[in-house]
């Protein structure tokens, strides 16, 4: 299917948010995810299933001052 990452489009197998994050390299990675513009609680993620045409956002902590 085809979903747009940060506003990339990219083809994808990945059946839940979970899966598509591991499928990205995030592993276990502290990130904040939305799909179509709604925050998906980390705890959510392996039950958030992904459709064709999904946009997620997922943004990473970033440290400094």
């Amino acid at each position: 299917m085809k979903i747009t990452v940060n506003g990339t489009v990219q083809d994808t197998t990945a059946p839940s948010l979970d899966a598509l994050l591991i499928e990205l390299g995030y592993g276990a990675a502290k990130v904040a995810t939305a799909v179509n513009e709604s925050f998906v609680p980390a705890a959510m993620r392996p039950e958030h299933r992904l459709n064709d045409g999904d946009r997620i956002e997922i943004v990473a902590p970033r440290q400094g001052g």
